[in-house]
């Protein structure tokens, strides 16, 4: 065969190639719920009125519904938005909307992972393991409590200078997980484990970026070339060889009539299961069980307690009655307690209101149908990602009086007692929930509420027309070059 025929052939395959990629697009489109047109391949990546979503899910929710269609390169996700498509989805049709798109299980494993045998296996046996070493009891409570004082003492070294919260944040409650999993703390000086935390946030942080959307979408390609991901990875290994470290410290000290942590009862488990489990409790599922609980257990709830601070400074009469009620439910020299959150109904309702207005990302880590499912009218094919839109649920105008405006009374009734509302999802909902939601809220309130009862919060900068989302995200995306912000 000589050249000429050659490369009409090749031309005649890509030509081939791409019409029945065109084709097959163009089919499931007519299945799918409307959204903007997608460009070749790319999807809407590139197009900047339609990603990031959490920019332009409200002018796209106005022109197509509240359910649309963004295409993630040549893979459609269909996108929920506001308080009825997101609950009826993720509540109503439980089953159907409970997968994990597999777009992130070239990323993740362990409790994150795509696999429904795995996932609920792994999921089931954290929760249990999680309460049985204290998450919502009396236990937990004292060892949050005591990291609480950590955290105090901390930030008094300060005397009242400007300082950067969010290196001793993390470490705080990053010492809960850790006593949890590992069985011990670490100092706050330890500067081998702050590297650790730096390498945390740079982690969890590349992920809700659009980099992490371009890296899922083309996987096989992206691996192969230079960019921001590789660095990333990088570091996640030096994440994964201390977890090994910790792991097989522990097998040579396992005593399995007195487990001492989440990894001791996980290798207890794996022994005992051999027969029955499969490779469900092996030692990699182990290794990235407590990957996923050390890093989402760490930044997600020191992230939210900066913004809870932040907020507090924007607002000095809300953080003045927050303290207020402290004084009168605590006094000044007990610590706060976690039974008396009940008798504090507007510190509990500003901990809801602040985590409501939080608004964080969450596109990145999206659901996946688990069959072909109707939904609204649309079909949706099974395996296609689905985004809900927490962000929209928390802003949406018929479950929320002021949406748009930082209101504790959203939380509170009348009276002045707390009130629950329907539509506050902080920690997701349905099958997917949060495995660690009873822990982080205790966390919340504690370190929270402590924290303001020894300190009064000030921005270094003016106040006036700060945009304080704007300002959190900076203080975390720069994490690994502390910015002074407070002054306690």
């Amino acid at each position: 065969m000589d050249a000429g025929v050659a490369g009409i052939l090749s031309l005649f395959l890509i030509l081939s190639t791409m019409c029945f990629m065109l084709w097959k697009n163009k089919r499931k489109q007519g299945q799918l719920p409307p959204g903007p047109a997608p460009w070749f391949l790319l999807g809407n990546l590139w197009q900047k009125d339609v990603l990031p979503l959490h920019k332009s899910y409200q002018k796209l929710s106005k022109k197509y519904g509240p359910v649309f269609t963004v295409w993630l390169g040549p893979k459609p996700a269909v996108v929920l938005c506001g308080y009825e498509a997101v609950r009826n989805a993720l509540v109503g049709q439980a089953e159907e909307f409970g997968g994990r798109a597999a777009i992130l299980n070239c990323i993740f494993s362990g409790l994150v992972t795509g696999s429904e045998k795995k996932w609920r296996e792994l999921r089931r046996f954290t929760i249990a393991t999680l309460r049985d070493f204290g998450m919502g009891k009396k236990t937990m409570a004292q060892r949050v409590q005591e990291e609480a004082q950590y955290l105090v003492k901390a930030m008094a070294n300060m005397e009242g200078e400007v300082f950067d919260p969010i290196t001793s944040i993390r470490h705080a409650v990053s010492n809960v997980v850790c006593a949890v999993v590992f069985g011990s703390r670490f100092s706050y000086k330890d500067e081998a484990f702050l590297e650790l935390l730096g390498m945390i946030g740079n982690y969890i942080h590349y992920f809700i970026s659009p980099f992490a959307q371009v890296y899922n979408t083309f996987p096989g390609i992206m691996r192969y070339l230079p960019g921001p991901h590789n660095k990333v990875f990088n570091e996640s290994e030096k994440l994964k060889n201390f977890i090994r470290k910790k792991i097989d410290s522990h097998k040579q000290t396992l005593e399995p009539s007195c487990p001492r942590d989440y990894i001791d009862c996980f290798l207890i488990k794996s022994e005992k299961g051999k027969s029955t489990s499969g490779d469900v409790f092996s030692d990699e599922n182990l290794l990235m069980a407590v990957f996923d609980l050390f890093g989402a257990g760490t930044v997600s709830t020191a992230n939210t307690l900066l913004f809870f601070l932040l907020v507090m400074a924007k607002f000095p009469q809300i953080q003045a009655k927050v303290q207020q009620e402290i004084e009168k439910a605590v006094g000044a020299i007990r610590a706060p307690g976690i039974k008396d959150r009940v008798r504090m109904p507007y510190t509990n309702a500003v901990i809801h209101e602040l985590q409501r207005s939080q608004k964080a990302q969450s596109e990145n880590f999206p659901r996946a149908v688990t069959r072909r499912t109707e939904f609204w009218g649309y079909t949706i094919p099974q395996g296609t990602t689905v985004i809900p839109m927490f962000r929209s649920v928390h802003s949406d105008p018929k479950q929320w009086e002021t949406p748009e405006e930082f209101n504790p009374g959203h939380f509170l009734d009348e009276k002045g007692e707390f009130r629950p509302n329907k539509a506050f999802m902080p920690f997701s909902a349905g099958k997917r929930m949060c495995p660690g939601e009873g822990l982080a809220r205790m966390e919340l309130f504690l370190f929270f509420s402590t924290l303001l009862q020894n300190f009064t919060f000030k921005l270094v900068t003016d106040l006036k027309e700060m945009d304080i989302l704007s300002l959190w995200m900076t203080i975390i995306l720069l994490f690994s070059h502390p910015v002074s912000v407070f002054s306690t």
